[in-house]
């Protein structure tokens, strides 16, 4: 009977160290790292950003350290199924589509969408006034599921980076680009190179391809990590962690209503 309960009172010692060292290992982050002003890198690799932050955040409140592994967006679905990294925090919204590849934990943030042309355009937001017109952005987004659903007509031109979207529009090589509007704002509009351009038109929004707001992506089936993001979410929400890096960046709440 001894020789059972001490049997019994090892095992029970060694879950317990197992648990440990799992809540300790590191915790692998793929982020974009060219995505300002959530994601950026500086000139001495440094990675910045909102989404940066809030990684570093989720992961103190679980008890994780945080690796960044910095990953192109056309690879990053793929590289987290690869297990290069354990979970995505890249500003990627929660879409039905995504959702057959991967889990998402509760949203982050909620942006909406916003063309941005040049000041002077003589063309609008719809689809008839942008027939004729090229526009930008990024591929493998929301916007290009967006743009090929409600847009059918209009010419698109693809890039790799939202930060190559941004030049070309500036050399007027595309009409007009479409992206997060705050993105835009804060990584085009409000920089010298910007300067002659504006939103054009409204929000741009629909359910099937926009989503429900920005989540964190894991391997589908791994539910407690999923979890414990969805609850690291709540606290940086409810001691003020999330406000001050809201604040940094932002002169309003980015997250969204709480329906959203």
């Amino acid at each position: 009977m001894r020789t059972k309960i001490l049997a019994s009172v090892i095992a029970a010692a060694l879950a317990l160290s197992v648990g440990a060292a799992q809540a300790g290992e590191n915790l692998r982050i793929g982020v974009e790292g060219a995505y300002p002003p959530f994601s950026w890198k500086e000139a001495d690799g440094t990675l910045k950003g909102f989404d940066i932050e809030v990684a570093l955040a989720l992961c103190e409140k679980m008890g994780r350290e945080c690796e960044l592994v910095e990953q192109d967006w056309d690879g990053i679905i793929p590289a987290l199924l690869a297990k290069k990294y354990d979970a995505i925090v890249a500003s990627m919204s929660i879409t039905e589509e995504r959702k057959k590849r991967v889990d998402f934990s509760s949203k982050y943030y909620n942006t909406p969408a916003k063309f941005v042309a040049a000041k002077d355009a003589d063309f609008d937001d719809t689809p008839g006034g942008l027939d004729g017109k090229v526009v930008g952005l990024q591929r493998g987004t929301i916007h290009q599921c967006y743009m090929e659903k409600m847009f059918p007509g209009v010419e698109l031109k693809l890039y790799g980076t939202q930060e190559e979207v941004f030049l070309d529009l500036g050399a007027e090589r595309i009409d007009a680009q479409i992206s997060d509007s705050v993105q835009a704002l804060e990584g085009f509009l409000s920089t010298d190179a910007g300067k002659d351009y504006a939103f054009l038109g409204g929000d741009q929004f629909d359910l099937e391809c926009h989503g429900e707001g920005a989540g964190i992506a894991v391997r589908k089936g791994e539910d407690e990590l999923r979890s414990a993001f969805n609850q690291a979410i709540k606290d940086i929400r409810a001691d003020g962690t999330y406000a001050e890096i809201n604040a940094k960046y932002f002169d309003f709440d980015i997250f969204g209503g709480e329906t959203n």
